[in-house]
């Protein structure tokens, strides 16, 4: 889901060094997982936005 006024490639690639590898399996289901890293859908797209702002939430109270 796209975020008002904010470079959807920087979300994504702060989500992607959020996530990991191993989280990513966990949070997406075979399908988006698959479409992700196929490049025919980004995080910012799969994630729902509560999810995409907790985890850059986090990732900013850890800096």
């Amino acid at each position: 889901m796209p975020v008002p006024g904010y470079d959807p490639d920087d979300i994504d690639d702060a989500l992607e060094a959020r996530l990991g590898d191993e989280q990513l399996e966990d949070r997406l289901n075979d399908s988006e997982l698959e479409r992700y890293r196929s490049g025919d859908e980004t995080l910012v797209e799969l994630l729902d936005e509560g999810t995409i702002e907790r985890l850059l939430d986090r990732r900013d109270a850890a800096d």
